[in-house]
């Protein structure tokens, strides 16, 4: 049984190319983020995972293979995963940053 991921490329204004996953990246699944990831060429990309609640070794084989030309956004529960599995020291990795509301926000 395949554990639900859902990945959409896109190119920002800048140029950018972001892969967004979403959901678990796991054994059953991580073939699918290859082909992703390869599927984006040479260049540099950006890997969202900030949508991703589940990491495994097989997700990090992935990301490794590509280290050299991706950089994360990954979500904190995911942060302790990269850098134990030692991600953190061979890709740039940079935390969601949420925006604070305003305070007019709640007087609409």
């Amino acid at each position: 049984m395949t554990t639900p991921l859902t990945l959409a490329a896109s190119t920002r204004p800048d140029g950018t190319l972001v892969v967004a996953a979403t959901g678990e990246i796991d054994m059953s699944n991580a073939g699918a983020l290859e082909e992703a990831l390869a599927g984006t060429g040479e260049g540099m990309v950006l890997v969202d995972l900030s949508g991703v609640e589940y990491l495994d070794s097989a997700g990090l084989t992935v990301l490794f293979t590509h280290a050299s030309r991706i950089r994360l956004v990954a979500n904190p529960l995911l942060e302790p995963v990269l850098t134990i599995a030692g991600f953190a020291d061979v890709a740039a990795i940079e935390e969601i940053t949420y925006a604070e509301p305003s305070p007019d926000a709640n007087d609409a």
